[in-house]
Protein backbone atom coordinates (compact mmCIF):
# COMPACT_ATOMS: atom_id res chain seq x y z
CA UNK A 1 0.00 0.00 0.00
CA UNK A 2 1.57 3.49 -1.23
CA UNK A 3 2.18 5.73 1.58
CA UNK A 4 1.78 9.70 1.66
CA UNK A 5 5.04 10.87 2.55
CA UNK A 6 5.59 15.01 3.10
CA UNK A 7 9.54 16.00 3.16
CA UNK A 8 9.90 19.57 3.59
CA UNK A 9 13.65 20.92 2.14
CA UNK A 10 13.67 18.57 -0.63
CA UNK A 11 14.74 20.42 -3.26
CA UNK A 12 18.71 19.54 -2.67
CA UNK A 13 20.69 17.61 0.14
CA UNK A 14 19.63 15.13 2.92
CA UNK A 15 15.91 15.80 1.78
CA UNK A 16 16.51 14.87 -1.99
CA UNK A 17 18.22 11.98 -0.78
CA UNK A 18 15.02 10.78 1.46
CA UNK A 19 12.26 11.94 -1.11
CA UNK A 20 14.52 9.55 -3.70
CA UNK A 21 14.62 6.63 -1.10
CA UNK A 22 10.77 6.98 0.01
CA UNK A 23 9.88 7.33 -3.83
CA UNK A 24 12.18 3.59 -4.53
CA UNK A 25 10.04 2.23 -1.92
CA UNK A 26 6.98 3.53 -3.90
CA UNK A 27 5.15 5.75 -2.27
CA UNK A 28 3.29 9.20 -2.88
CA UNK A 29 5.60 12.18 -2.26
CA UNK A 30 4.50 15.85 -1.32
CA UNK A 31 7.68 17.52 -1.83
CA UNK A 32 8.38 20.96 -0.71
CA UNK A 33 11.08 23.68 -0.90
CA UNK A 34 12.07 27.54 -0.48
CA UNK A 35 13.81 28.61 -2.88
CA UNK A 36 14.49 25.76 -5.88
CA UNK A 37 11.04 24.99 -6.78
CA UNK A 38 12.17 24.55 -10.78
CA UNK A 39 14.80 21.90 -9.84
CA UNK A 40 11.73 20.56 -7.60
CA UNK A 41 9.46 20.28 -10.28
CA UNK A 42 11.62 18.80 -12.25
CA UNK A 43 13.17 16.58 -9.74
CA UNK A 44 9.03 15.32 -9.25
CA UNK A 45 8.61 14.24 -12.43
CA UNK A 46 11.79 12.54 -12.90
CA UNK A 47 11.22 9.98 -10.00
CA UNK A 48 7.70 9.65 -10.83
CA UNK A 49 8.04 8.33 -13.98
CA UNK A 50 10.79 6.25 -12.93
CA UNK A 51 9.08 4.58 -9.84
CA UNK A 52 5.37 4.85 -10.75
CA UNK A 53 4.16 7.03 -8.36
CA UNK A 54 3.14 10.89 -8.08
CA UNK A 55 5.19 13.57 -6.33
CA UNK A 56 4.05 16.99 -5.95
CA UNK A 57 5.75 20.09 -5.53
CA UNK A 58 5.27 23.24 -3.34
CA UNK A 59 7.44 26.00 -2.81
CA UNK A 60 7.13 27.01 0.67
CA UNK A 61 8.79 29.12 3.33
CA UNK A 62 7.96 26.65 6.18
CA UNK A 63 9.12 28.91 8.56
CA UNK A 64 6.22 30.99 7.87
CA UNK A 65 2.59 29.35 9.21
CA UNK A 66 0.56 31.21 6.54
CA UNK A 67 2.47 29.23 3.89
CA UNK A 68 2.68 25.93 5.88
CA UNK A 69 -1.04 26.33 6.06
CA UNK A 70 -1.87 27.39 2.21
CA UNK A 71 0.23 23.94 1.41
CA UNK A 72 -1.85 21.66 3.66
CA UNK A 73 -5.09 22.94 2.34
CA UNK A 74 -4.21 21.45 -1.15
CA UNK A 75 -3.79 18.07 1.58
CA UNK A 76 -6.19 15.78 2.42
CA UNK A 77 -3.85 12.77 3.52
CA UNK A 78 -0.19 12.20 5.04
CA UNK A 79 0.93 9.11 5.99
CA UNK A 80 4.94 10.14 7.25
CA UNK A 81 6.49 13.52 7.44
CA UNK A 82 9.97 14.19 7.34
CA UNK A 83 10.93 17.67 9.08
CA UNK A 84 14.30 18.25 7.08
CA UNK A 85 14.36 22.06 6.09
CA UNK A 86 17.41 23.53 8.20
CA UNK A 87 19.32 26.69 7.86
CA UNK A 88 23.64 26.91 9.66
CA UNK A 89 24.89 29.98 10.75
CA UNK A 90 28.52 30.13 11.56
CA UNK A 91 30.82 32.86 13.55
CA UNK A 92 30.56 34.32 17.07
CA UNK A 93 27.10 34.67 19.12
CA UNK A 94 28.03 38.31 19.22
CA UNK A 95 27.87 38.82 15.60
CA UNK A 96 25.04 37.07 14.86
CA UNK A 97 22.38 39.48 14.01
CA UNK A 98 18.88 38.96 15.51
CA UNK A 99 17.15 38.50 12.32
CA UNK A 100 19.71 35.79 11.26
CA UNK A 101 18.69 33.93 14.60
CA UNK A 102 14.89 34.49 13.87
CA UNK A 103 15.21 32.90 10.43
CA UNK A 104 17.39 30.18 11.61
CA UNK A 105 14.99 29.22 14.48
CA UNK A 106 11.88 30.00 12.67
CA UNK A 107 13.18 27.23 9.44
CA UNK A 108 14.98 24.88 12.11
CA UNK A 109 12.50 24.66 14.58
CA UNK A 110 9.36 26.82 14.41
CA UNK A 111 8.85 24.72 11.32
CA UNK A 112 8.42 21.31 13.34
CA UNK A 113 4.92 23.36 15.50
CA UNK A 114 3.84 24.74 12.05
CA UNK A 115 3.68 21.20 10.64
CA UNK A 116 3.11 19.10 12.90
CA UNK A 117 0.25 21.49 13.81
CA UNK A 118 -1.54 20.90 10.38
CA UNK A 119 -0.69 17.41 9.80
CA UNK A 120 -1.54 15.42 13.01
CA UNK A 121 -4.86 15.95 13.03
CA UNK A 122 -4.88 13.77 9.38
CA UNK A 123 -3.09 11.24 11.18
CA UNK A 124 -5.43 11.17 14.74
CA UNK A 125 -8.12 10.27 12.64
CA UNK A 126 -6.44 7.28 10.90
CA UNK A 127 -4.43 6.20 14.83
CA UNK A 128 -1.22 5.70 12.95
CA UNK A 129 1.30 7.95 11.59
CA UNK A 130 5.09 8.59 11.42
CA UNK A 131 7.07 11.86 11.83
CA UNK A 132 10.70 11.65 11.20
CA UNK A 133 12.61 14.72 12.84
CA UNK A 134 16.26 15.53 11.09
CA UNK A 135 18.32 16.45 13.66
CA UNK A 136 22.37 17.29 14.17
CA UNK A 137 25.26 15.67 16.66
CA UNK A 138 24.96 19.67 17.74
CA UNK A 139 21.87 19.14 19.22
CA UNK A 140 22.98 16.25 21.30
CA UNK A 141 26.47 17.92 22.30
CA UNK A 142 26.92 21.81 21.07
CA UNK A 143 29.70 23.13 18.73
CA UNK A 144 31.13 26.14 19.25
CA UNK A 145 30.57 28.97 16.84
CA UNK A 146 27.46 27.15 15.48
CA UNK A 147 25.56 28.51 18.96
CA UNK A 148 22.18 28.74 17.14
CA UNK A 149 22.47 25.57 15.06
CA UNK A 150 23.18 23.70 18.23
CA UNK A 151 20.52 25.58 20.20
CA UNK A 152 17.60 24.93 17.45
CA UNK A 153 18.69 21.26 16.90
CA UNK A 154 18.64 20.43 20.71
CA UNK A 155 14.99 22.04 20.37
CA UNK A 156 14.39 19.68 18.23
CA UNK A 157 15.18 16.43 19.67
CA UNK A 158 13.39 17.99 23.04
CA UNK A 159 10.25 18.32 20.87
CA UNK A 160 10.91 15.07 19.54
CA UNK A 161 10.73 13.03 22.31
CA UNK A 162 7.67 15.19 24.00
CA UNK A 163 5.33 15.04 21.11
CA UNK A 164 6.51 10.97 20.86
CA UNK A 165 4.95 11.26 24.61
CA UNK A 166 1.99 12.93 23.46
CA UNK A 167 1.28 11.03 20.30
CA UNK A 168 1.69 7.68 21.54
CA UNK A 169 -1.44 7.22 22.80
CA UNK A 170 -2.88 8.07 19.05
CA UNK A 171 -0.66 5.47 17.56
CA UNK A 172 1.77 8.25 16.08
CA UNK A 173 5.22 7.51 16.22
CA UNK A 174 7.56 10.40 16.36
CA UNK A 175 11.41 10.02 16.45
CA UNK A 176 14.37 12.04 15.33
CA UNK A 177 17.83 11.55 13.18
CA UNK A 178 20.92 13.20 14.28
CA UNK A 179 23.12 13.63 11.63
CA UNK A 180 27.03 13.93 11.78
CA UNK A 181 29.41 15.41 8.99
CA UNK A 182 27.14 14.63 6.15
CA UNK A 183 28.98 15.56 2.84
CA UNK A 184 26.10 18.07 1.26
CA UNK A 185 25.78 21.67 -0.76
CA UNK A 186 24.88 23.25 2.71
CA UNK A 187 27.94 22.17 4.46
CA UNK A 188 30.04 22.98 1.43
CA UNK A 189 28.86 26.23 1.91
CA UNK A 190 30.53 27.24 5.31
CA UNK A 191 33.69 24.39 5.33
CA UNK A 192 36.12 24.83 3.20
CA UNK A 193 37.39 21.74 1.84
CA UNK A 194 40.33 21.55 4.21
CA UNK A 195 37.94 21.94 6.99
CA UNK A 196 35.41 19.00 5.65
CA UNK A 197 38.71 17.03 5.29
CA UNK A 198 40.28 17.25 9.00
CA UNK A 199 36.97 16.45 9.99
CA UNK A 200 36.87 13.40 7.57
CA UNK A 201 40.39 12.37 9.78
CA UNK A 202 38.37 12.64 12.76
CA UNK A 203 35.65 10.23 11.91
CA UNK A 204 36.25 6.62 12.56
CA UNK A 205 34.81 5.53 9.68
CA UNK A 206 37.14 7.29 7.65
CA UNK A 207 34.56 9.15 5.39
CA UNK A 208 31.85 11.80 5.46
CA UNK A 209 28.31 10.36 5.73
CA UNK A 210 26.84 10.84 2.24
CA UNK A 211 22.86 11.74 1.65
CA UNK A 212 21.76 8.06 0.75
CA UNK A 213 22.78 6.87 4.34
CA UNK A 214 20.78 9.35 6.07
CA UNK A 215 17.72 8.45 3.56
CA UNK A 216 18.36 4.77 4.53
CA UNK A 217 18.04 5.06 7.99
CA UNK A 218 14.94 7.42 7.52
CA UNK A 219 13.60 4.87 5.62
CA UNK A 220 14.12 2.39 7.95
CA UNK A 221 13.12 4.38 10.89
CA UNK A 222 9.54 5.12 9.25
CA UNK A 223 9.48 1.40 8.36
CA UNK A 224 10.40 -0.32 12.02
CA UNK A 225 7.86 -0.78 14.50
CA UNK A 226 5.74 2.03 15.99
CA UNK A 227 6.82 0.98 19.31
CA UNK A 228 10.10 2.45 19.05
CA UNK A 229 9.12 6.18 19.23
CA UNK A 230 11.14 9.41 21.20
CA UNK A 231 14.14 8.30 20.09
CA UNK A 232 17.25 10.47 18.98
CA UNK A 233 19.14 7.89 16.44
CA UNK A 234 22.79 9.39 16.13
CA UNK A 235 23.99 8.49 12.51
CA UNK A 236 27.36 10.07 12.11
CA UNK A 237 30.27 7.25 11.55
CA UNK A 238 31.39 6.70 15.16
CA UNK A 239 32.41 10.64 15.42
CA UNK A 240 30.63 12.06 18.42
Amino acid sequence: MKRKVLITGASRGIGRGIAQAFAESGDDLILLCQNNIDALEAFCREIADKNGITARAFKCDVGNFQAVKEVFEQIDDIDIVVNNAGVAWMGLLTDMEVADWDRLMSTNLDSLFYISKLAVPMMVKKHSGRIINISSVWGNVGASCEVAYSASKGGVNSFTKALAKELAPSGISVNAVACGVIDTDMNRQHLSDEDMEELRGEIPMDRLGTTDDVAQLALKVAEAPSYMTGQVITIDGGWI
